[in-house]
Order: C-alpha cells, then structure tokens, then sequence
C-alpha cells in the first residue's frame, strides 16, 4: 500500500481483545486489515444515512413548499390506504 495514512485509534480492551483474536484466528493477516474492512462498511452505511438525510430535507422542503397544513381525518386516510392496497392486491399488484 503505496498510499496510506498511519491514525492512531483508541478502543476499549474488549474492542483490542475482539481485534487481535480476529488476527491470531488467521480470519484477517493484520490489525489494520480488519480496520480497514470495518471502514469499508462503515464507509457504505454512512453514504446511505448522509443520502436519507439529504432526501428528508428535500421532503421537509417540499411540505413546506406545499402550503398550510390542513387537518386530517387519520382513520378516513387510513380506510382510504387499505382500499388501496386491496384494490392493488386484486389487480395482480
């Protein structure tokens, strides 16, 4: 690894514990293997949560784009919801 940055990482015992029985296992050849994957699915989580935050705040925008809230029958919206389901489900939806 022609291109790497040395960090230094504080962790519990039980973390250091979990890490090194991860190597002396032979599952991973290094410490830093083992980091590295655990920054690969770290990595993919954050990209997903950093996309919901960003289609909340475009939702957030849109509702308040949308004009005044008016109030809502929630057990009218509901049946109005399992009608639609139901007459999804009977047209091979």
């Amino acid at each position: 690894m022609a291109n790497v940055e040395k960090i230094s990482v504080s962790m519990t015992p039980q973390q250091a514990d979990l890490l090194r029985d991860a190597v002396q296992s032979g599952a991973y050849a290094s410490s830093s293997e083992v980091i590295r994957e655990a920054m690969r699915d770290w990595s993919a989580k954050w990209q997903q949560r950093r996309g919901d935050i960003q289609k909340m705040r475009e939702m957030w925008a849109e509702g308040k784009a949308s004009g005044a809230a008016s109030p809502v029958d929630f057990d009218e919206v509901l049946e109005e919801a399992r009608q639609e389901l139901k007459a999804d489900r009977g047209h091979g939806g």
